[in-house]
C-alpha cells in the first residue's frame, strides 16, 4: 500500500506545485583526455568485483561461526 500513496504523491507533487526547473546531471561532457588501456580497466574491474564481492564472500564463509554465536 505505501508504493501506492508514493506513487500518487510523485505523480501529482508537479502538477500541484505548478512548473519547475527539471535538473538533470551529465554524465559525462567530453570524451576521455587519454585512452584508458587494458591494464587500468583490469585494476579498475577487479577492485570493484573485490569491493562488492569481498564482504559477501567473507558472510558467506564464515556462516557457522555466525550461526553458532546465535
Amino acid at each position: 500500500m505505501p508504493w501506492l500513496l508514493r506513487t500518487i504523491a510523485c505523480r501529482a507533487g508537479p502538477v500541484l506545485r505548478g512548473h519547475t526547473v527539471c535538473q538533470r546531471a551529465s554524465v559525462h561532457t567530453r570524451p576521455a583526455k587519454e585512452k584508458v588501456g587494458v591494464v587500468e580497466t583490469t585494476i579498475g574491474l577487479a577492485a570493484f568485483g573485490l569491493g562488492i564481492l569481498g564482504p559477501s564472500g567473507w558472510v558467506l564463509a564464515h556462516l557457522e561461526d555466525y550461526k553458532k554465536k546465535a
